[in-house]
C-alpha cells in the first residue's frame, strides 16, 4: 500500500471513529429524551391502530417507528437500536451510491440529519401528533437505500421497472419512494428512461391523491411522511431542516461523489456532519431536568424529584410544582420550599412554541393535589391530540383508581399490559394525602384554563378545611401569591390544625414580613425565633446597601440572591409570581 493510500485509510479510520463517538456521546446526554419520546409516543396493539395509520401513505413506516420507540423505555436499548440502523445507512448507503473508501464518508451526513431530526424537537416533543416519528425517519431511508442498492445491481434497461416500483410502493414509503426515483435517475446518464422517472417524480402523490387518498388533504399525500411541525397555534418549519437537507445530501452524492475522493475529505464531512448536529440541536438543563423530574413523578419516586430539585434552584413551573408535592409527600415543605427555589423561570425556547404545565405534567400534578376528574378531563384532552401514550394511559388508570372504577382500571392496564416493557404494571395504591385532599376540593369540571395561576390561585382557597396536608397547601399556595388576605386566614387555620408543633421556617419569615409591612386586623401573635427576626432585619439593610438609585429590580435581586435566595422574603420582592393572580402580588413590601 503505498503512503498516501495508508494515510487516506488512517484519516478515513480516525474520522469514522470521531464521528461514531460523536454520536454515541450525543445519544448518552439525550437519554431522557429518548425516555420521554417513549413515554408520550403512542403505540396500541390491536387492529384499530394499526388501520388508522395504514389509511394513510407511509402509515407502515410510522407503525413500525412506533412499535420501536417503545424500546426506549429502556433508552440505552432505544439508542443502541437507533445506532445499529445507523450503521446499516452507512454501509448500505455506500454500496448504493458506489462510493469510494474515502468518499464513504459522505454518508456520515444523512446520518448527521437524522441524529438532529432526534435531538432538536425541544418542547414539540410534549404536543407533537406524528405517530413513530422517532424511528420512522430512519427505517423508511433504510428501505430507500436497500431499493437503490438492488436497483443498481440489476441492468440498466431494468430502470424503467425500478421506477414503477417507486410508484407503486409511495403508500409504503412516502417522500422516500419519490427520493429513491430521483437518487436512481440521477446515477446513470439521461436517457428516456430516466426522463419518464422524472415525469412519475412529478406526478405520483397527485395521482395517489385523487385516485386513492381523496378523503386526505393534499397536503398530507404530497410529500407524505416529510414530517411537519404545524398546529392550529403554532408553527415549526426549522424542525423539517434536517429532512430537507437529508434529501439535498442523498441527491448531490450520486452527482459529485466521483468528484470528492481526495484523502480530507472524510475529516471533512465528519467536521460538517458533527457541525450540523451541535448547531440545531436543542438542549437545556431545565427541559432535561423537567424529563426526569417527571419520570420520578410518575412512579412516586419523590426523593429522586427532590434530587434533582436541590440540584437546580432556577425551577420551570413544572419543576416547581412537582417539588412541592415531592416536599409534601416527604415532609419539609414550609421548611424547604422557597429554600429549593419557587422563583419559576421561564421555558428556554427558541421557536414559537407555546408550551405550559397544562401540556408538560398537568394531569400528574392535578392528581397528586386530589383533584382527580379535572386530572382526568386533561388526560383525555392531551390524549386526543397527542395519542394515547404510557404516561397518559398510566394517568388514567391511577385517576380510576383513585374513584374506585376498577373495570377502567383494567380497560387501561390491559392496554399497557400489550407493551413489551409494562406486562405486570399495577397503578400504585392511591395514597392518604391524596385521599384528604380529594375530601377537601369540590372536584367539579370547570373548564377553565388549567394554568398555573390557575393552581395556586384554586389551592390558596382551601383555608377553610379541617384536613393538615391541605391547610399546609393552603399557606403555601397564599405565600406564592404573596397576598396577605389570604395568608392571615390560611396561617390561623394552619396554626389550629397544628397545635404543639413547630412554626415552619418559611412560614415564620412570612409572618414577620406581613406582620411589618401588611398588618391586618385581627392578626394572630405568635413566637418567632430570635435568629430568623435578625436575619430578617439583615435582609432589609443589606437591600438598602445594595440597591442603588436607576437599578432594576432584577438587578437587585441577583445582588441579594446568594445571601437571602432562600427566604421568603426574597421571593415576595424578587422572583417570578404565578401570573394571572388576583390581589396585591408582591406589593406588600414596596417602601
Amino acid at each position: 500500500m503505498s503512503k498516501p493510500n495508508k494515510v487516506s485509510g488512517v484519516i478515513l479510520y480516525v474520522s469514522q471513529l470521531a464521528f461514531i463517538l460523536f454520536v454515541v456521546y450525543i445519544l448518552y446526554i439525550n437519554l431522557d429524551v429518548l425516555y420521554t419520546a417513549h413515554d408520550r409516543s403512542e403505540f396500541v396493539f390491536g387492529s384499530p391502530f394499526f388501520q388508522r395509520l395504514m389509511s394513510k401513505p407511509f402509515g407502515l413506516m410510522q407503525y413500525v417507528g412506533a412499535w420501536l420507540t417503545q424500546l426506549c423505555y429502556r433508552p440505552s436499548v432505544g439508542a443502541s437500536v437507533m445506532i445499529i440502523i445507523w450503521a446499516l445507512i452507512f454501509s448500505v448507503g455506500s454500496k448504493a451510491f458506489r462510493l469510494k473508501p474515502s468518499a464513504s464518508a459522505l454518508m456520515f451526513l444523512p446520518v448527521a440529519c437524522l441524529l438532529t431530526s432526534v435531538v432538536d424537537t425541544g418542547y414539540w416533543i410534549y404536543i407533537s401528533t406524528i405517530r413513530g416519528y422517532w424511528f420512522s425517519q430512519s427505517v423508511g431511508y433504510l428501505v430507500m437505500l436497500l431499493l437503490l442498492w438492488a436497483a443498481r445491481q440489476t441492468p440498466r434497461k431494468w430502470h424503467i421497472v425500478w421506477y414503477l416500483i417507486g410508484f407503486c410502493i409511495y403508500p409504503v414509503l412516502g417522500w422516500f419512494a419519490l427520493l429513491f426515483v430521483l437518487c436512481l435517475a440521477l446515477t446513470e446518464k439521461i436517457t428516456w428512461r430516466e426522463v419518464l422517472g422524472f415525469v412519475l417524480l412529478l406526478f405520483t402523490a397527485s395521482i395517489w391523491h385523487t385516485q386513492f387518498y381523496s378523503y386526505l388533504k393534499y397536503d398530507d399525500v404530497v410529500l407524505a411522511g416529510l414530517p411537519r411541525f404545524i398546529t392550529p397555534s403554532d408553527n415549526s418549519p426549522e424542525l423539517s431542516i434536517p429532512f430537507w437537507v437529508l434529501a439535498v445530501v442523498s441527491v448531490l452524492i450520486p452527482l459529485c461523489s466521483k468528484y470528492l475522493t481526495k484523502w480530507f475529505v472524510p475529516a471533512l464531512c465528519a467536521v460538517a456532519g458533527i457541525a450540523f448536529t451541535v448547531s440545531l440541536m436543542y438542549h437545556d438543563r431545565n427541559y432535561i431536568d423537567e424529563m426526569r423530574m417527571v419520570r420520578y413523578a410518575s412512579n412516586d419516586n419523590w426523593k429522586g424529584v427532590l434530587s434533582i430539585a436541590e440540584e437546580n434552584r432556577k425551577p420551570t413551573s413544572t419543576m416547581m410544582f412537582l417539588k412541592n408535592i415531592a416536599l409534601m409527600n416527604e415532609g419539609g415543605l414550609l421548611d424547604r420550599s422557597f429554600e429549593l427555589g419557587n422563583d419559576a423561570v421561564s421555558l428556554n425556547n427558541p421557536d414559537t412554541l407555546h408550551v405550559t404545565l397544562l401540556d408538560i405534567a398537568s394531569p400528574l400534578v392535578y392528581y397528586n393535589y386530589g383533584m382527580v376528574n379535572e386530572a382526568i378531563r386533561l388526560n383525555f384532552e392531551n390524549a386526543i391530540q397527542a395519542g394515547f401514550s404510557p404516561f397518559y394511559l398510566k394517568m388514567l388508570a391511577r385517576c380510576a383508581l383513585a374513584v374506585g372504577d376498577k373495570k377502567l382500571v383494567e380497560r387501561y392496564t390491559t392496554i399497557l399490559h400489550h407493551s413489551p416493557f409494562y406486562g405486570n404494571w399495577q397503578p400504585a395504591p392511591v395514597t392518604e394525602k391524596i385521599r384528604a385532599l380529594q375530601k377537601c376540593y369540590p372536584d367539579e369540571l370547570t373548564g377553565v384554563e388549567n394554568s398555573d395561576s390557575y393552581l395556586v390561585n384554586g389551592i390558596s382557597l382551601w383555608y377553610e378545611s379541617d384536613s393538615k396536608v391541605a391547610s399546609e397547601q393552603a399557606l403555601l399556595y397564599s405565600m406564592l401569591r404573596c397576598d396577605s388576605r389570604r395568608f392571615w386566614p390560611s396561617l390561623r387555620n394552619f396554626v389550629q390544625l397544628h397545635l404543639n408543633e413547630e412554626f415552619p421556617v418559611h412560614a415564620m419569615e412570612a409572618y414577620i414580613l406581613f406582620m411589618d409591612k401588611a398588618p391586618e386586623e385581627k392578626r394572630m401573635m405568635l413566637p418567632v425565633e430570635q435568629s430568623v427576626f435578625d436575619r430578617y432585619k439583615q435582609f432589609w439593610k443589606t437591600l438598602e446597601a445594595k440597591a442603588k438609585p436607576g437599578m432594576k429590580l432584577e438587578q437587585v435581586g441577583e445582588e441579594l440572591r446568594e445571601e437571602f435566595g432562600d427566604t421568603y422574603w426574597w421571593y415576595n420582592l424578587f422572583g417570578r409570581k404565578p401570573i394571572n393572580v388576583y390581589g396585591n402580588v408582591g406589593h406588600e413590601v414596596a417602601s
